[in-house]
């Protein structure tokens, strides 16, 4: 079924015809080339609106807002610290901590200082801490009480900036950032960059092997807000949550640096995420546009219609991005919430790039990534480079020279294959529909080649989340001499539902009939976990070695 977006929005075609670097510009209050400072483009500016910039809920559960003034004045003493620390322009100050007003005030005293950031995801331990840090050469690590330990087994280690928990120590030649913060001027001049200067310095999910570094350069600005004003549209009178933690891609450029960029509030929740707690803070704070990932919505759904009957009808528009949507959540966010859930497309090394676009009025297909966002330009490669019609699945890959918001040129010290041609290959596998979407088909090195058939993980995952006994699935190719490979799902079910031959036959069946005879699960393991990133995404290739490595000792 595919479904209009609400009339009365831009036309997507139009929005794609009139695009144009200079408009992209004009969001910009400084020039790309003679100046820009990122703390002044999601601060500074906004500063006269009198609007709300931050809505901070404690884990305890107290709220506390800022303004744009206040946020201008904790940057410009969180600035002062840095510089007294010697944190000069160019350099990386990294963040080990949580959802919280400091976080906030570290991300932009270093853009005001002239400096990038580099997130730690607070999950991490010592070793993934030392394999960033090792990547930026970060000169000052801004971390909480609660992290601060993980430091010490990190070989030269930076300075460190504290942010101290009530009557915990100051260690030895740690900078106390409250005291310091407290006694700073509330000013400070910021240091204007140019528009290939470094913003934020981001790392991949290592959702295929080893974290890349990708430097993030402040032109990436326009692209965030193009992001935030066509894809999320949030608008001036949204309460806009996006739950996505900061210590990743989706959860900086757009929970912290978009929506800011445009001059909007944006919403940190300290605690960790449970469907109850979500539910509260939508119904508490009023929140009419969220955003997050496919993960975090399962987990809605699995709390059942009861559970959301009390928030049903408030939301306005909803986006997933980090995994594709399957179908069965878009129908049940329709029936039970009352609002549209679109599925995006991105990468830590792009941002969001394919779009259901929420602001501009195309088709809306379930189970299609959606069209390029005004900007970029994307098709689709068969091996040898070549561009590929419509319904021939290949690699995903952005033009570069028709992509004037592309700002990603390399990964931080390293060769990036995945550029040449004049193209970006992002090693996702897809295909054009007959109206201009892309479907997703996998991750390449994901799509499973059984008796000569090409079978997306996808398409397989989402039929199996149709059925009302399972929660969360991953599925993958395991070799088989007859077939070259075999449809194997890992899957959990949902509470109270036991795992049997029965329902494990039953699945089978139902994929079947849902989807095709020949790409059905031949096997199904039923578990209680899958492997995850930190960020919340499958890894499936860590299922497919362990399938290999059960073959091996057989």
């Amino acid at each position: 079924m595919t479904t209009p977006v609400t009339a009365g929005r831009p036309g997507y075609a139009e929005a794609m015809a009139q695009f144009s670097l200079e408009n992209a510009k004009s969001l910009l209050s400084s020039d790309l080339e003679t100046g820009l400072n990122a703390c002044v483009e999601c601060c500074d500016r906004h500063v006269a609106s009198g609007r709300t910039a931050l809505t901070w809920i404690a884990a305890d559960g107290r709220i506390e807002t800022y303004s744009f003034a206040d946020l201008q004045a904790m940057a410009a003493r969180a600035a002062n610290v840095f510089s007294e620390a010697g944190v000069q322009p160019g350099d990386v100050v990294s963040g080990l901590l949580t959802r919280t007003p400091e976080l906030m005030a570290t991300v932009l005293g270093a853009w005001r200082v002239g400096a990038a950031y580099q997130p730690l995801f607070t999950a991490f331990g010592p070793k993934a801490i030392e394999q960033r840090l090792t990547t930026s050469r970060a000169r000052l690590v801004v971390t909480d009480s609660a992290n601060r330990a993980k430091l010490d087994s990190v070989p030269n280690a930076p300075q460190v900036a504290l942010v101290r928990a009530r009557d915990a120590d100051l260690p030895s030649g740690d900078i106390d950032l409250r005291a310091a913060m407290a006694a700073a001027k509330p000013d400070f001049t910021p240091v204007m960059r140019h528009g290939s200067d470094l913003m934020l310095m981001m790392s991949t999910s290592g959702t295929t092997g080893a974290p890349k570094g990708v430097p993030v350069p402040l032109r990436a600005l326009m692209s965030f807000a193009i992001y935030m004003r066509d894809a999320v549209e949030l608008r001036e009178d949204d309460t806009f949550w996006n739950i996505a933690d900061p210590g990743w891609a989706y959860g900086l450029y757009y929970a912290v640096t978009g929506p800011l960029a445009l001059g909007r509030g944006t919403t940190f929740y300290e605690g960790g995420f449970s469907a109850e707690t979500t539910y509260d803070l939508i119904e508490k704070l009023g929140v009419t546009n969220l955003a997050g990932s496919p993960t975090a919505f399962r987990l809605l759904i699995a709390a059942g219609p009861e559970a959301a009957a009390r928030v049903k009808g408030k939301l306005r528009a909803v986006s997933s991005a980090g995994e594709p949507l399957n179908p069965e959540v878009i129908r049940w966010f329709e029936e039970h919430l009352a609002v549209p859930i679109h599925d995006h497309y991105g990468q830590t090394e792009l941002g969001m790039v394919v779009n259901n676009h929420h602001g501009l009025e195309h088709p809306v297909r379930p189970g299609s990534a959606g069209f390029a966002m005004p900007g970029y330009r994307v098709a689709v490669l068969d091996p040898e480079g070549n561009e590929l019609p419509t319904n021939q699945p290949g690699d995903l890959a952005v033009d570069i020279a028709r992509s004037p918001l592309l700002w990603f040129t390399g990964y931080h010290g390293k060769p990036t294959p995945e550029i040449g041609g004049g193209y970006y290959r992002t090693g996702d596998s897809v295909e054009f529909a007959a109206d201009g979407s892309l479907s997703f088909v996998g991750r390449a090195d994901d799509v499973i080649t059984s008796s000569g058939y090409r079978i997306g993980p996808f398409d397989v995952e989402s039929a199996l989340l149709e059925h009302p006994a399972v929660m969360e699935t991953a599925v993958v190719g395991v070799p088989d001499p007859e077939r070259t490979e075999i449809v194997k799902a890992f899957v959990i079910l949902n509470k109270d539902v036991q795992g049997s031959d029965a329902l494990a036959e039953e699945l089978r069946l139902h994929v079947k009939t849902r989807l095709s005879a020949h790409a059905y699960p031949r096997a199904i393991d039923f578990v209680s976990e899958l492997p995850k990133t930190p960020s919340g995404k499958i890894q499936r290739f860590l299922l497919r070695r362990a399938e290999i490595a059960k073959l091996d000792t057989v």
